[in-house]
């Protein structure tokens, strides 16, 4: 499926203001606002958040890539031009232990 599929698949975030990435020692290592433009990340990290309890382990990377569709592959390609995929691939390769803290509007 497309993005964009898995986007219409994905539960609302109409009621956050951001979702936070902390790290191990509870500091804010990247948000994703609720704004335009970064709404589709915000939307698949809120479902990851929620479906992993919150936790950014493995399979939790695995999946966020695989609702990332194409843009994975271009992230891959392109370091840099997608900055909320880079942090699901850094964490592909490190698995620090960080955790999704969504933020109610």
């Amino acid at each position: 499926m497309s993005f964009q599929d898995n986007l219409a698949t994905l539960p609302a975030i109409d009621h956050l203001a951001g979702l936070d990435i902390v790290d191990a020692g509870g500091h804010v290592v990247h948000h994703i606002p609720a704004a335009p433009g970064k709404l589709g990340s915000l939307r698949v990290f809120n479902a990851l958040a929620a479906q992993f309890d919150g936790s950014l382990n493995a399979a939790a990377v695995a999946q966020g890539l695989a609702w990332f569709a194409e843009h994975t592959a271009d992230a891959r390609a392109r370091p840099g031009a997608h900055p909320n995929i880079d942090i699901l691939l850094a964490q592909e390769a490190a698995n620090s232990g960080w955790r999704l803290v969504p933020r109610p509007a």
